[in-house]
């Protein structure tokens, strides 16, 4: 009942940022790519072809679509994981994971530019490209998600304490408008990464120099970017 609930919910067009309808496309189309996918990882744990039917075995607590609304809800309003969690009343883990296995598949579809029908982003390259042509001012912003803390013993395990809000998070470099809309959302880093740290690792920092006439608004946590 309650995964009905959040299903119905999620799938509304002001949480996912889409129409039902495109929502239905997005959905046919990465199924099929995630099923392909989650197989094979299957079969490689397995050693082996599939022993038993399909749909046999212990069930997934969250099927693909709602794996899919979880991520675009986050995604356009960055809830924390355990909020999604409490929504469709499962472990935080358990959107956690959702969120990593689907983000890299909406990655590679690009992300829409508005006012732009068929236009899609997908390298910051592009987005510089398209900022200096259209003379778009690019704000940069870093986003910081809550997450469970990683299990003792795990590398870089203090990496995901963030200095700034003394939890464990994992960050992503947005690239957005004038507006505010998103055109862009970087590489997912540990929540103890500087804010600026980020921009240079990424290659941000060296892209913005090979466009200087592209204008860019930054917060407080990139003072001295410009050195």
């Amino acid at each position: 009942m309650q995964l009905t609930w959040a299903r119905a919910a999620c799938s509304h067009p002001a949480l996912t940022g889409v129409s039902r309808a495109h929502l239905g496309e997005l959905l046919e189309e990465l199924a099929t790519v995630w099923d392909a996918a989650r197989e094979s990882e299957l079969r490689q744990a397995r050693g082996g072809p599939r022993r038993r039917a399909a749909g046999a075995g212990r069930k997934p607590k969250l099927v693909f679509a709602d794996r899919l609304l979880a991520t675009l809800v986050h995604l356009r309003h960055q809830l924390p994981h355990e909020v999604l969690a409490e929504l469709y009343g499962v472990d935080r883990s358990t959107v956690s994971a959702a969120i990593r296995q689907v983000r890299p598949l909406l990655a590679t579809r690009g992300f829409a530019v508005p006012d732009r029908p068929g236009l899609r982003l997908q390298t910051l390259e592009d987005l510089l490209a398209y900022a200096e042509a259209e003379g778009v001012e690019v704000r940069l912003d870093g986003a910081e998600t809550q997450v469970r803390r990683p299990k003792a013993g795990h590398p870089g395990r203090r990496a995901f304490v963030s200095g700034k809000r003394k939890q464990n998070t994992i960050k992503t470099t947005t690239f957005s408008d004038g507006q505010g809309r998103m055109l862009l959302s970087g590489v997912v880093r540990p929540g103890r990464m500087h804010d600026q740290t980020a921009v240079r690792s990424e290659g941000i920092a060296e892209q913005l120099r090979l466009h200087p006439s592209v204008k860019t608004k930054v917060d407080s946590g990139y003072l001295g970017l410009a050195k």
